[in-house]
């Protein structure tokens, strides 16, 4: 359980017997990703302890201050893994977060309002177009499809089933189920009613699942370069290498962010070498806390297709793979190590053979 940071410097003293049981500058290295973190954390606020004295896993919870003056409580892995999906810098203020993106406040339902005649209860958002229908907007939508409610609470994934039987709009968004065991994904019933279902079935449909696992190929899906580096890097790899550098993306086995595909930053069939090039962006939440997970999934995925990957990390993030480089700007040097990296995982011959 959490506790707080003077009961926490005071236990670690008595457990290690020592007066300063983390000396400045032990985590350095695991809080020099993290500089928006730095910006908030204040020794002053905190028993003057110094943020590289703190453990990442450790129980405590710390006093931190946004750029705004929001000051809040958090532990080191909750502050680590907040920004989540966003790329907003409020994301690392729970405050800011809030202000950023307010929450919509829906009417409280009527008690005093009789339900409609299917026994559905009444949406006060909703004006009746139809007077002599008193049923709710949607079993009349049913009306005019195939299916039957049965049959779409039979699609909703176990927990919500209760809610979807109970709906009475097709707008509202519930979780649902996949037939073919893809994870369970979020969808207005109006989306499940016209057929758009599984985001991984559909997206397969269109490219990847009439691929084998570990074919590379082009997909209209895969993002734009996030930063002029990466193609850089491109050019430069192609004047070195004579292969096929058009590809941006590799099929794998399981679904990744609701694909069944990859997009690394540069792809190598011949040498089925994938290059990531990786920074902490502007605001400082690219490749850490929570994507930096999804960037391991991302690996691991590759590499159960019979791929090897190499992420170029630019400092302050420290590599997390067995052939990962740290690196600066795009440069000579850094190709020349990629090349040598290649050689490891491939076999110098094989590599020299596509040297131009």
């Amino acid at each position: 359980m959490p506790e707080n940071v003077e009961q926490w410097w005071a236990r670690r003293q008595w457990s290690k017997g020592v007066a300063v049981p983390y000396s400045v500058g032990r985590y350095r290295g695991d809080w020099e990703r993290y500089p928006t973190l730095i910006r908030q954390y204040h020794p002053d606020l905190n028993h003057g302890i110094v943020l590289t004295q703190v453990p990442p896993a450790a129980d405590v919870y710390l006093l931190w201050e946004c750029d705004s003056g929001h000051r809040f409580i958090a532990t080191p892995a909750e502050q680590r893994a907040r920004p989540s999906g966003t790329r907003r810098r409020s994301a690392w203020c729970p405050f800011c977060a809030e202000a950023a993106v307010p929450r919509r406040v829906r009417p409280a339902a009527d008690p005093t309002a009789t339900p409609h005649q299917c026994g559905h209860a009444r949406d006060p958002r909703r004006l009746e177009s139809d007077p002599d229908d008193d049923r709710c907007w949607l079993c009349r939508r049913l009306d005019r499809t195939r299916m039957t409610r049965e049959e779409l609470v039979t699609l909703a994934a176990p927990g919500s089933r209760a809610a979807v039987s109970a709906e009475n709009s097709s707008a509202a968004t519930h979780s649902w189920q996949c037939a073919e065991g893809h994870p369970a994904f979020r969808a207005s019933i109006e989306r499940i009613i016209d057929g758009r279902r599984c985001p991984v079935c559909r997206h397969a449909r269109e490219g990847a699942g009439r691929r084998a696992v570990g074919e590379a190929f082009h997909s209209r899906y895969a993002p734009p370069p996030a930063s002029a580096a990466e193609p850089a890097l491109k050019q430069r790899l192609a004047d070195r290498l004579a292969v096929d550098l058009d590809c941006n993306a590799v099929r794998v086995a399981r679904p990744f962010h609701s694909h069944l595909e990859v997009w690394p930053d540069i792809v190598i069939p011949e040498l089925r070498i994938a290059i990531e090039y990786d920074t902490t962006g502007r605001h400082g939440l690219e490749h850490v806390g929570p994507r930096e997970a999804s960037d391991r999934r991302k690996d691991r995925l590759l590499r159960a297709a019979g791929w090897e990957v190499v992420r170029v990390r630019c400092s302050p993030l420290r590599p997390i793979g067995p052939f990962d480089i740290v690196a600066g700007a795009v440069s000579a040097t850094v190709v020349e190590r990629l090349l040598e990296r290649f050689g490891e995982i491939r076999g110098d011959l094989l590599v020299a053979a596509y040297l131009r």
